[in-house]
This record gives structure tokens, sequence and C-alpha cells, in this order.
């Protein structure tokens, strides 16, 4: 397999609505078993389905040039569509009694978001990196924290590998990804005393 197949695939398997549908259900299973998953799944639709589905939709009209966004120009709406569904799946998760973890786990989200959407506006952020650090964080937290850290770390060396082999990013943009994804879901669930 060439370097920029494997990059293409890296970036498919392991990007930001992937991981954002993907994890909040494991990490709930994990935490607390069936009805953890379950309240994963919600935060899974709201959080990264309905992103998912308006990035999808801008794919196919035409609007966005991919499901990545690499035109930084086109990311506003869907960004701030990815928004307001975190903002709702975050007030949904608090008064429905969801899990502490789980909506320290969106709050995290909704950070990062903060965070990234305006940098991005006028710098081009690693998305895929922020998502990728930011799920070895909370994973972190119901895995055994060392051995997920440091096998997180590489596959995020790898995410970030692969977005700048692809000239989506460069090495800059995806390390303050990086730190960003990491910093925001930190802060985020110590601020709500998960670990």
């Amino acid at each position: 397999m060439t370097a920029d197949r494997m990059a293409r695939r890296v970036t498919d398997l392991l990007a930001p609505q992937v991981l954002v549908i993907a994890m909040p259900p494991v990490v709930g299973l994990i935490a607390q078993g069936w009805t953890g998953a379950l309240w994963g799944l919600l935060a899974s639709v709201l959080c990264g389905g309905v992103p998912a589905l308006v990035i999808a939709l801008g794919v196919r009209s035409g609007r966005l040039d991919s499901h990545h966004i690499v035109d930084r120009a086109r990311r506003t709406g869907p960004l701030l569509s990815a928004v307001a569904a975190v903002l709702v799946a975050l007030v949904l998760l608090i008064a429905l009694g969801a899990p502490t973890l789980l909506v320290a786990t969106v709050a995290g989200m909704l950070v990062a978001l903060a965070v990234t959407v305006p940098v991005t506006l006028r710098w081009k952020i690693s998305f895929h990196a922020a998502v990728s650090a930011g799920t070895v964080v909370v994973l972190a937290h119901v895995l055994p924290a060392v051995p997920t850290a440091l096998a997180g770390a590489a596959v995020v060396a790898l995410v970030c590998w692969a977005r700048v082999r692809l000239a989506h990013h460069t090495a800059a943009q995806v390390a303050v990804g990086a730190l960003v994804g990491v910093a925001a879901t930190w802060a985020t669930l110590a601020a709500f005393g998960v670990g």
C-alpha cells in the first residue's frame, strides 16, 4: 500500500464524525454497561449523526468538497450545525439524568468546538487531530490510563501524519488541533470531577 493510500484510509477511518459516533456508546458500555451504551447512543446520534447528515447533504448538493471539508471557507455552516447539535445533546443528557461521564464527554466536545470553530474561521486547525486526541483522553478515563494514553498517542500521531501527508494540513495545524483536543477534553472532564 502506498503512503498516500494509507493516509487516505487513516483519514477516513479516524474521521471526526466516525469517532464522535463510535466513542460515546463504547465509553458508556465500558463505564456503565448496556444502560451507559444507550445513553452514549443518544449522544452519538446528536453529536455525530446530525453533523454527518448535514455534511453528507452538503457534499451531495455540491456545496462541500468532501466529508472532510478540505476547503476551510466551507466549514462554517457544518460547524455551526455541529455546535447546535452538541448543545442540544448536552441539554438533553443533563435534563434526562444521563451519567456524569457522558455529560462531561459531550461538554468536552462543546468546549473543543468553542475553541476550534473560531480558530478555523481564520486558520485551518485540524479537527481530525483535535477529535482523535480528545477521544484518547476520554478513553483513558475508562480504560487503563497509561497504556491507553500511549497507544492513543501513537494513533493521534498517525492521524496527524495522514492529514499532513495528504496536504490537508500543515504540521502546525495538526499539532495545535491535537493540543486543543487534549486540553479542552481533559479540562472539561476535570471540571466535572470525572477521573
